[in-house]
């Protein structure tokens, strides 16, 4: 029997989900990274999210941004010591002076041949001036 997703001449990469976006940053987490289970911890993936969104937001700026808001951030699955971890950011909206980014975060474990994805969130950046002032956004 057929799958009703399944279609005729499909490839199972087809058929496999992919990342939204594009990727931003790749690192391999260690174990100075990891909780007392060998996860590795919130806080180290968020930042790296924020790298990863930051860098994106401020060449779209052409200049300074500062963080904002987390909009949401999902943790789907734990990412364990010695994945790869692929971050991958898409841009959402340009407001007036704002800039909000989608992040996808995906992993692919040592002895496994699939990735997966463990965390979605909405990051949001403002651009601002020298001084520290918000200014427009460039268009």
């Amino acid at each position: 029997m057929f799958s009703k997703f399944a279609s005729v001449g499909a490839s199972s990469d087809d058929l496999e989900p992919n990342p939204i976006g594009e990727l931003t940053l790749r690192l391999i987490p260690t174990r100075n990274d990891a909780n007392l289970h060998g996860d590795i911890t919130a806080g180290w993936v968020v930042a790296q999210m924020d790298h990863a969104a930051e860098g994106m937001a401020s060449r779209l700026a052409k200049g300074r941004i500062a963080s904002v808001a987390l909009e949401s951030v999902v943790f789907m699955s734990p990412i364990r010591v010695g994945a790869t971890v692929g971050f991958y950011t898409n841009l959402l909206e340009i407001g007036t002076s704002s800039i909000r980014i989608g992040i996808e975060v995906w992993t692919r474990n040592p002895n496994e041949s699939g990735r997966r994805k463990v965390v979605d969130a909405v990051f949001v950046y403002v651009a601002i001036d020298e001084a520290g002032r918000i200014r427009k956004v460039p268009r």
